[in-house]
């Protein structure tokens, strides 16, 4: 464990330890995880409570409901790991920030998908509709990515994961983009034509993705999968190697499966 949290001990405590003659300090070997509610918190919830004190891992999950503060609590020591992002969103917050943090590995996929109350499939929505995309640009990128595979929009060759509006070569409906941030999205369906919904938040906001998205993204050579990240230097720490076996194991696979139903796929 590589972070120590030093207990402080009552007066009443300490007269009592020196009364039997010790004197060492205690420590709580916690190990924090910050996560995103649904699904991330879900599955480290589901680790807790029946695979990590068998592994020997006393977890402690910390919720956080954007995708900016568990960077900054992983950066500033508040947090042993954080277990909510994909890779690209990692490598652009964590240069445009300045923090080291450090991939360890893949755990789950939560396809993007597009959503409307006002469409039931995207050929239905009309000239001049306004699709609302996640803010960041890691997300932003995929968002239109994700429409281009499905022939709304044509981007640039090459875009790939930096791509922007302005990247689009053709755009026969007109459609309008409006970048909201990733947790608003949701709620956004009720001003927009559609909204392009990462697959935690869609959840939260009482989506079925595999059921409710007019489209989905593929899982096969996706990009996207959420991982483990921690401070620079720690990825070889023991509870850190642990708890990624846990969040990779067969029993958390078959939790995932389970509970999701296609709507987050494992991705180890």
């Amino acid at each position: 464990m590589f972070k120590k949290i030093t207990v402080a001990l009552s007066a009443a405590a300490l007269a009592l330890t020196a009364a039997c003659g010790g004197g060492a300090e205690t420590s709580d070997d916690t190990f924090v995880v910050g996560a995103t509610p649904s699904p991330h918190g879900e599955i480290l919830t589901y680790v807790k409570d029946n695979l990590a004190e068998k592994a020997g891992l006393k977890l402690e999950i910390k919720e956080f409901s954007d995708y900016v503060q568990p960077n900054i609590a992983l950066g500033d020591g508040q947090l042993d790991a954080n277990y909510f992002q994909h890779k690209p969103y990692l490598d652009d917050f964590a240069a445009e920030k300045g923090l080291k943090l450090s991939w360890v590995g893949n755990v789950h996929l939560e396809p993007l998908g597009v959503y409307s109350k006002k469409a039931d499939k995207l050929d239905a929505l009309a000239s001049g509709a306004t699709i609302a995309i996640p803010n960041d640009a890691t997300n932003g990128a995929r968002a239109l990515q994700l429409l281009a595979d499905n022939g709304v929009i044509t981007l640039k060759d090459g875009a790939g994961t930096a791509a922007t509006e302005r990247d689009i070569t053709a755009n026969p409906r007109d459609l309008k983009f409006t970048a909201l941030e990733a947790a608003q999205l949701p709620r956004s369906l009720e001003d927009v034509d559609a909204a392009v919904i990462n697959g935690n938040y869609a959840l939260e906001g009482g989506l079925t993705p595999a059921q409710d998205a007019l489209v989905l993204e593929k899982a096969d050579g996706n990009p996207y999968a959420n991982g483990l990240v921690v401070k620079a230097g720690n990825e070889a720490d023991a509870d850190v190697k642990k708890l990624l076996e846990l969040l990779r194991s067969e029993e958390t696979a078959k939790f995932i499966a389970d509970k999701y139903q296609g709507s987050v796929l494992s991705a180890s």
